[in-house]
């Protein structure tokens, strides 16, 4: 393994830190990604369509 020397728990929880924000990205952009295809969805089925760009 590589020797990291005294810094390693920093460098350790630094990794940590992002692997965790990273991961709350994906899952937030998940979940609004099912929220707007539930929203447009329901607009398509009250017959409400997306207009013709002009």
């Amino acid at each position: 393994m590589i020797a990291l020397g005294p810094h390693a728990v920093f460098i350790a929880w630094a990794y940590g830190g992002v692997a965790l924000a990273l991961a709350g990205l994906i899952g937030w952009t998940l979940l609004d990604a099912r929220r707007t295809a539930g929203q447009l969805a329901a607009l398509e089925a009250r017959g409400i369509r997306r207009r013709a760009a002009s």
